[in-house]
């Protein structure tokens, strides 16, 4: 069984958007605009925001994928 592609597509859109912002961080933390604390804070934060969009993402993907609940229309 494979993976269906808007998944696959997804997923690796979600992992670019979190190299990004961690990069951002890295970028700030280098040119002294957060301190060390403040970057540890924030990376922990892009990392559980990220993985929490991707997860909230998926579980409506999947939900229009195969719906439990079928409407019944009346004749």
């Amino acid at each position: 069984m494979s993976i269906p592609a808007p998944v696959a597509t997804g997923t690796f859109l979600y992992l670019i958007l979190g190299a990004v912002l961690l990069g951002l961080i890295f970028a700030s933390r280098l040119t002294g605009r957060l301190t060390k604390d403040n970057a540890e804070i924030a990376n922990v934060v892009v990392i559980i925001g990220t993985i929490s969009t991707w997860l909230f993402w998926l579980c409506a993907w999947m939900h229009q994928w195969h719906p439990l609940i079928k409407p019944i229309y009346e004749e």
